[in-house]
């Protein structure tokens, strides 16, 4: 999906503060769901995951890789690898929201989503690419 705006969860920012999440090498993973997350979220079981039984969708969703993780002028930046699901053996969805969370995080803390702007069914054969932009990263802090 080509990525769209990131929608923080709110308990992200306290989270960060507490050191719930080091960004830079805990595992992070992104989900794919139908149901709209909100803002007031906190930990992965508040998403449904999308259930794909018999395809090649972990439960949970993928790792994202981290590139980069680091400061310039005083704003980090989280680059993330593009995360592909897929191409998959049977049919996986509908889903519309890819969800980032810590997996590494005693609770799964969730970090933020994407909203794909349309639900999502793919097929045998298809593939769906989290398309994260390498320049300005997954996620900025200011």
């Amino acid at each position: 999906m080509p990525i769209a705006t990131f929608n923080k969860f709110n308990s992200f920012s306290e989270a960060v503060a507490e050191k719930v999440h080091n960004l830079g090498s805990d595992t992070l993973k992104v989900m794919l769901t139908l149901a709209a997350p909100v803002a007031t979220n906190t930990i992965k079981t508040n998403l449904t995951d999308i259930t794909a039984v018999g395809t090649d969708y972990p439960a949970g969703g993928k790792q994202a890789t981290i590139t980069s993780s680091a400061q310039t002028s005083g704003a980090y930046k989280l680059v993330l690898a593009d995360v592909v699901f897929g191409p998959v053996a049977a049919s996986v969805g509908p889903f519309r929201y890819a969800a980032l969370y810590n997996d590494t995080a005693t609770n799964k803390e969730l970090i933020g989503w994407w909203d794909n702007g349309a639900n999502v069914t793919l097929t045998a054969g298809q593939s769906f690419t989290v398309d994260f932009d390498s320049t300005t990263g997954a996620l900025t802090l200011v």
